[in-house]
């Protein structure tokens, strides 16, 4: 059973993903459009750029934080753009695994995650085996993982982890390398902001899904 906020909890309101073994996207943006996941969308500001740049695009924001996942949803009703971007409260490691179809996703965003160093705090990390189980299946032939961090530390160890990953293969500036100079998508996040605004070199990987050999069915 998932972790519920209590009734009296300013933020219970947040959106969540709902129960059960198998969750359409559909269900949880509605209409037309590739899908595009951002996980851990913090404030929203990636979402927000990002919907201005690729308005074909449905967006799904999976943010653990309730806060933040009630606040960013709400502006983005505000504004007008919440027939196609919401952000939901959840454990990404977790939801992803019951989100469906198999091959339904274009990109998968991780902008500066796990920002815990010390030993005790490991099993914390987001970006782990799990979690790119998960994005794997999600992805359509060819579909995209971007990542980024301003730790160089960090971009290794992700750097050897998805290439780890079968489902995956480097897609960066160089043929079989997954280093990206720039970031491609014309969005950017307010961390990327902040670190190129103070002159901090950030570290950006990408990588391709690998075509299937046979599609299993979802749910």
């Amino acid at each position: 059973m998932s972790w519920k906020p209590r009734p009296n909890h300013p933020y219970a309101h947040a959106p969540r993903v709902p129960e059960g073994a198998a969750i359409p996207l559909d269900e949880l943006v509605p209409g037309e459009g590739r899908f595009e996941i951002e996980i851990g969308p913090g404030r929203g500001g990636f979402l927000f750029e990002r919907a201005a740049s690729r308005p074909d695009a449905r967006l799904v924001g999976l943010e653990i934080r309730l806060k933040w996942a009630a606040l960013v949803d709400e502006r983005l009703q505000k504004r007008g753009l919440g027939a196609r971007a919401r952000v939901f409260n959840a454990d990404a490691r977790e939801a992803l695994g019951r989100l469906g179809p198999d091959a339904s996703v274009a990109v998968v965003y991780l902008h500066f995650p796990d920002p815990w160093w010390k030993k005790r705090h490991e099993k914390r990390l987001v970006a782990g085996a799990p979690l790119l189980d998960g994005i794997a299946r999600l992805l359509v032939d060819g579909g995209e993982l971007f990542a980024q961090t301003d730790v160089e530390e960090r971009a290794q160890q992700y750097e050897a982890l998805f290439a780890a990953h079968p489902a995956l293969e480097p897609a960066g500036d160089a043929p079989g390398s997954p280093w990206l100079a720039e970031n491609p998508y014309g969005a950017r996040s307010p961390r990327e902001h902040r670190a190129i605004l103070d002159g901090l070199p950030v570290h950006r990987l990408r990588f391709r899904r690998r075509p299937r050999a046979a599609e299993a069915p979802f749910g």
